[in-house]
């Protein structure tokens, strides 16, 4: 009896051991999962978020509606977008409201940078710049100087006909400035209208007034389903339109989230998000609207 005693103690005391083990096993798991989640937490929220100042042009053609949600995805990192001039882009960098800019006035972009506001900057894409106006084109521009900006402004101006500028600093206006120097004209009159505007609101107007104006193709297009205008002038090596990043300075600004300010850099210029920037508005358009050419 003795034996058998014993011998149902140890069976009893084995039992129980396993039964424990049994228990406590999936709660050692479920602490393990939750501190995972909390680390995965943890390390998307070391990253943060950065905000993003580019130009009207970029919000305007829809690009960064495409590109930004899939950067977000991938990275943890949200992105405010305050789309302004880029006059007013570069500006926001000075003053440390902006971790990473996506502009295009190139010399501009690089005297920021070697003031040192700007880490580095790094090519992105590029379109064109072309003149729009009324499908009748009273000025005959199309016919008579179809890929001469210089000239077809001349006519405008001789004319006095209606010219919307965006008279807003962005790199747009900074542009159409440049050629109308280039010309030897000064634009001033009732018929040079400053719309201090982005590029949307002045296709509008110009679209209201049958009007011309210079604007970056990608807006254009993305909204010429809604406007009353054609191309009349395009092709011409002065409207040539680049696009850079740069990040911000920490040492000019130390509040800046630097890291994803970088990462957002190296993102956008990769080979695989340059293929998407090259595919984006050829299903619609027919035609990308942005030319990748990262270095």
């Amino acid at each position: 009896m003795k034996k058998i005693s014993i011998l149902l103690l140890i069976f009893l005391l084995i039992f129980t051991t396993a039964c424990t083990k049994n228990v406590e096993t999936p709660t050692n798991t479920g602490q393990v999962e939750e501190t995972q989640d909390e680390t995965s937490q943890e390390q998307v929220e070391a990253k943060g978020s950065i905000i993003l100042s580019t130009t009207t042009s970029t919000q305007d053609s829809g690009l960064l509606d495409f590109l930004l949600p899939i950067f977000t995805e991938e990275t943890g990192i949200e992105v405010k977008t305050i789309a302004v001039g880029t006059g007013k882009a570069l500006q926001m960098g000075r003053d440390g409201e902006a971790d990473v800019l996506l502009v295009h006035s190139k010399a501009d972009e690089i005297k920021f940078v070697e003031e040192g506001y700007g880490t580095e900057r790094r090519d992105v894409m590029y379109n064109d710049y072309i003149l729009v106006g009324p499908k009748d084109d009273p000025l005959n521009l199309k016919t008579d100087y179809p890929n001469n900006i210089l000239e077809g402004l001349k006519r405008i101006a001789e004319k006095e006909a209606v010219f919307v500028s965006r008279g807003d600093d962005s790199g747009t206006h900074k542009k159409e400035l440049s050629i109308w120097k280039t010309a030897n004209i000064e634009p001033s009159g009732a018929w040079y209208l400053e719309a201090g505007a982005g590029m949307g609101d002045v296709l509008k107007i110009t679209s209201e007034k049958q009007g011309y104006t210079i604007s970056d193709r990608g807006t254009y297009l993305s909204m010429r389903d809604v406007l009353d205008l054609e191309i009349i002038i395009e092709g011409d090596e002065n409207l040539f339109n680049q696009y850079g990043v740069i990040p911000v300075n920490p040492e000019k600004n130390p509040h800046v989230n630097i890291d994803a300010a970088i990462e957002f850099m190296n993102w956008i210029t990769s080979d695989r998000v340059q293929d998407l920037i090259k595919e984006f508005g050829v299903e619609e358009y027919g035609q990308p609207l942005f030319i990748p050419n990262a270095k």
